[in-house]
């Protein structure tokens, strides 16, 4: 195998492409924009990583691998929490300063972020047309996806595999049987809590000590998600109010909707039954 001895830390970051992806539309441009951009461009790459992550933790979880799946899930946790923590720096930006350049997104808005809809399908999320919360606004799992897209073909694509809790119970059956019919259900509905998957669950965090770390681990994640959205709510209210979001959402009110919504429901309920 050859390998070129031109490649360069610039070269293979591809550093200069990287740092001419900043376009800030405003006049001036506005100074607070850049910032705006940036964070944003990082949270796409972040998402992008999450992804790649999940995929081998899909894989480790189905082969049993317990050892490799506390990595994945450790790296993944560690991730979101960098998300969270760059919410601080997008704070430092005052409600004046966001205005400035706002109305330059015209109709551009989070919700048209295909990476962390897919995110969302990978952990189970399945509603294309809208849930309860979303109906209300509008906002389905890739509503504001362009028709035909490759960004929306990903997010289906997504919702017709397994999800990742899909794989942790395959996990699990693999340390105490669950239900046949849970592991052999159609992958592209949502999941519903489960009593019988819950007491096998209770059973698992009695008896099988590494299993059971895998459950506390898949809290983790879930919890991450959930600080994430909470932190993101804040973020907004502190920085629009009550406006209308700029993709036509109710803006921090069909965030705070997204709210306290676990995506592994059943790991949550045990904890009153132990």
């Amino acid at each position: 195998m050859t390998h070129d001895k031109h490649v360069t830390y610039i070269s293979y970051l591809k550093v200069d492409e990287l740092l001419e992806l900043q376009k800030p539309l405003s006049d001036g441009p506005e100074h607070d924009e850049l910032l705006f951009i940036t964070i944003h461009q990082v949270y796409e790459l972040w998402f992008k990583q999450i992804l790649h992550e999940a995929e081998a933790l899909q894989v480790a979880l189905e082969l049993g691998d317990s050892h490799r799946s506390m990595a994945l899930l450790g790296r993944i946790r560690t991730i979101m929490k960098t998300c969270v923590s760059q919410l601080d720096i997008l704070e430092t930006m005052t409600p004046l300063q966001f205005n400035s350049f706002r109305e330059r997104l015209s109709s551009a808005s989070g919700f048209q972020s295909a990476q962390f809809r897919e995110l969302e399908a990978v952990l189970g999320r399945r509603d294309l047309a809208g849930n309860s919360a979303d109906k209300s606004s509008g906002m389905g799992m890739a509503e504001h996806l362009i028709p035909g897209s490759s960004a929306r073909a990903r997010v289906e694509a997504a919702m017709l595999r397994p999800s990742l809790w899909d794989s942790a119970l395959h996990y699990f059956d693999s340390r105490a049987a669950m239900p046949k019919e849970v592991l052999s259900r159609d992958v592209t509905q949502g999941w519903e809590p489960n009593e019988v998957v819950q007491e096998q669950l209770i059973h698992i965090h009695k008896t099988d000590p590494e299993a059971a770390m895998i459950g506390e681990a898949l809290v983790d994640l879930d919890e991450g998600l959930q600080e994430w959205r909470y932190r993101h709510v804040k973020m907004v209210e502190r920085t629009i109010g009550r406006k209308m979001g700029s993709g036509g959402s109710s803006g921090a009110g069909y965030l705070a909707s997204t709210l306290f919504n676990p995506v592994f429901p059943d790991l949550w309920a045990i904890r009153s039954k132990f």
